[in-house]
């Protein structure tokens, strides 16, 4: 797996607003910020020279637009990731980011929560994307569901990370049939503790559904699978 952090180029035209975005994104662990830039022309010579691979990108520039950026950077071939971060909140613009490949938007004004919920959903779809080769179904969906991490969970108590919910989701989604704490924590690369408190919770919410193993002796095992819609919990 590679260790080395995500580069990230901010763009904004605001050197204030650049600034207070660089330093939101140097707090989220795995993530690094290579350089700021403040005009179209400035963000692709960055990209030229640096090891970029995601662009957190305003839309309104002195010299050019976000989306005049994103077409250009295709042109030249680069495949640089793009999470639009910008104040045009007009569907027409929303639309045409998404056509030209932008992976996120997000409209400002947002706090630090809110960029951190999409750059944690990057990273899981960048760890998503690692192994390479042919995807199954399952493997498809997880690729899309690293996109909107946490759009899918209920809303969570201070403390939960959506990254987590969605890691617990993608494990059940994934799975042949109902999977025990343990079996959903190791899957997952958390603790038992942590996937219990999750599973809780989304079982609470109606999204997981709860089975009982009964064995020989001693308590039955709890086993957890995904509530497809309109199934009940229980």
């Amino acid at each position: 797996m590679n260790d080395r952090p995500i580069g990230v180029l901010v763009v904004d035209d605001d050197v204030r607003v650049a600034a207070i975005n660089a330093a939101y994104v140097a707090k989220v662990a795995g993530f690094r910020v290579v350089a700021q830039a403040h005009s179209a022309a400035e963000a692709l010579a960055r990209i030229e020279e640096l090891p970029v691979d995601l662009v957190l990108l305003d839309h309104y520039l002195p010299d050019e637009n976000g989306l005049a950026v994103v077409r250009e950077l295709r042109r030249l071939g680069h495949q640089t990731d793009v999470i639009m971060v910008t104040a045009a909140r007009d569907v027409a613009t929303v639309q045409a980011a998404m056509r030209h490949g932008a992976l996120q938007y997000l409209v400002k004004p947002f706090s630090f929560a809110g960029l951190r919920t999409k750059l944690e959903a990057y990273a899981l779809l960048r760890r998503t994307l690692e192994g390479g080769g042919e995807a199954e179904q399952a493997q498809v969906d997880r690729i899309f569901g690293a996109l909107s991490a946490g759009s899918s969970e209920p809303d969570l108590p201070k403390g939960h990370s959506p990254t987590t919910a969605e890691l617990v989701r993608q494990v059940l989604l994934a799975a042949d049939g109902p999977l025990s704490a343990q079996e959903i924590a190791e899957r997952a690369g958390v603790s038992r503790q942590t996937a219990q408190r999750y599973l809780k919770l989304l079982e609470r919410a109606g999204r997981v559904r709860l089975s009982l193993k009964y064995g020989e002796t001693g308590r039955p095992e709890h086993r957890y699978a995904w509530a497809t819609s309109g199934e009940p919990s229980r």
